[in-house]
């Protein structure tokens, strides 16, 4: 029987260790890759692969990720946005040289500790809670039929853990990281002003134009946001809109919502809907479970939604999903 191998991102953490034990389970040979970004320590890769037994090559990706992902990450919050520099990362680089790497060692299959599922080169989001198939919606086609995610089915994080745990591998108990792998404090402001860029200042401003006060640059916020405002006022207030021309941010004591959001950079994840008008759909604006109704016009660049959603904020992106979970395309949410 011909050998069946997978190329497997593997980060040292329980996910993609566990990943590698149900990878082997599926009866493939298992090889790892560890993408070394900046500040990345391969010491936890090392170690998994040495309780594994299985290979590791190390793939040096900083400067890929500093051009591909990180600049544009901090451009965009200098344009007032929030960007996800996921969504980025995955197509640009980090599928990418997995798949290079598959190539280099005659793997056809390429795996990650991902929580999502791929299908018959479809993607569909995981009966998990850390569903991460969001994440992933840029993935092009020729990359997503090459996709192995052994987490895709796993009911909850705690059954990954026992399924590394009973394998007595050392993540099993590591905590989850929470960071952006390029921003090890979490800080984005302080990175991106640590990066000797000047940030664009400005005021609070209420809807009327009334000068409330100062803030501490519009990297740091992001709309919808009420909390650290350090403004008092009658009620609580939010951030309703970042205008990065004159540096203001308008500040309400409404919620923001919007019943529909323009769209760039739409990406379709099933090719098969790229000639369709209006898909009815379920849209995720954010990295979260919850799903709005809505509408997809990907001819017009636009998502329209069945009820007012929330905090639709630049740069995050809408991503719209079949009712059995497929994930149909997306894009980044524009300001309007």
């Amino acid at each position: 029987m011909e050998e069946k191998r997978v190329v497997l991102g593997l980060s040292g953490g329980v996910d993609s260790a566990a990943a590698a034990l149900l990878l082997r389970r599926m009866g493939y040979r298992v090889l790892g890759v560890f993408l070394q970004g900046p500040g990345a320590d391969p010491a936890p890769a090392r170690r998994a692969a040495a309780e594994l037994d299985i290979p590791l090559e190390i793939v040096d990706i900083r400067e890929e990720l500093e051009r591909k992902v990180i600049c544009p990450f901090v451009e965009s919050y200098l344009r007032g946005e929030t960007p996800n520099p996921c969504i980025l990362c995955n197509p640009a680089v980090k599928f990418r040289r997995l798949a290079e790497a598959a190539d280099r060692l005659g793997a056809e299959k390429i795996a990650t500790g991902h929580y999502a599922v791929a299908r018959a080169g479809k993607l569909y989001a995981s009966p998990s809670p850390k569903d991460q198939s969001y994440m992933l919606y840029r993935l092009p086609p020729e990359i997503l039929a090459r996709c192995v995610f052994p987490l895709g089915e796993v009911a909850d994080k705690a059954e990954t853990r026992a399924v590394a745990g009973r394998a007595g591998l050392s993540s099993s108990q590591t905590p989850d990281s929470m960071e952006i792998c390029f921003i090890p404090g979490g800080d984005h402001g302080d990175f991106i002003e640590s990066r000797g860029l000047q940030p664009r200042m400005g005021n609070f401003v209420d809807e009327e134009g009334r000068v409330l006060g100062p803030h501490r640059g519009i990297h740091r916020y992001t709309v919808g946001q009420r909390r650290g405002l350090g403004i008092a006022a009658a009620g609580r207030l939010y951030v309703r809109r970042i205008d990065p021309e004159s540096g203001d941010i308008v500040l309400s004591l409404e919620d923001p919502v919007a019943s529909g959001a323009a769209l760039g950079g739409i990406c379709m994840t099933d090719p098969a809907y790229s000639d369709k008008e209006a898909i009815p759909c379920r849209v995720r604006v954010r990295h979260s479970r919850r799903f709005e109704e809505g509408v997809f016009l990907p001819r017009k660049g636009r998502v329209e939604f069945v009820r007012p959603v929330r905090a639709l904020t630049p740069g995050q992106s809408a991503v719209c999903y079949g009712e059995d979970g497929q994930v149909l395309g997306g894009g980044f949410i524009l300001r309007e």
